[in-house]
């Protein structure tokens, strides 16, 4: 039996395309449960521009195609983070 990744991070590089990477996400992988948009200062830096928005999504059944969550982070110049 395999381990289950039941989380992935996508990194923003802010709020506007982590919302528009949290709805296409949830739409196309029909997800129970909403993503959570979650902002990350950068460490060390004072200025609230330099912060990036984290799209956290839970897969507790590990169905979802981590490949394909990056290609859909890229597309608004973020990625998935690595487990």
């Amino acid at each position: 039996m395999g381990a289950v990744n039941a989380r992935h991070v996508l990194v923003l590089p802010d709020r506007d395309a982590a919302q528009e990477v949290a709805d296409e996400v949830s739409d196309r992988f029909g997800l129970a449960e909403e993503p959570q948009l979650v902002r990350d200062a950068l460490a060390g830096e004072d200025d609230a521009e330099d912060a990036q928005w984290l799209v956290v999504v839970e897969d507790p059944q590990g169905r979802l195609d981590p490949a394909e969550l990056d290609a859909v982070a890229v597309e608004y110049e973020g990625w998935l983070e690595a487990p």
